[in-house]
């Protein structure tokens, strides 16, 4: 691991540079990556359980989904 110390702006404008040299395809895995990692965190968006059809897939212990 490398820490290095920049400010606000220059880390973002890295970050986005870093992004931008991916592909279409790397560029959506990037994505999704990040979204079942912020999905871990709590929320605080109250679960509505009524009479909707709800398909729950369960992630196991690498990430992956269970089928």
């Amino acid at each position: 691991m490398k820490i290095s110390f920049t400010t606000k702006k220059e880390s973002k404008r890295i970050e986005e540079e870093r992004f931008l040299a991916l592909t279409p395809s790397e560029r959506l895995m990037e994505f999704l990556e990040s979204m079942a990692c912020f999905a871990q965190f709590p929320s605080k968006i109250e679960e509505k359980k009524g009479d909707n059809f709800l398909i729950v897939l369960n992630q196991d212990s690498d990430g992956g989904v269970e089928q």
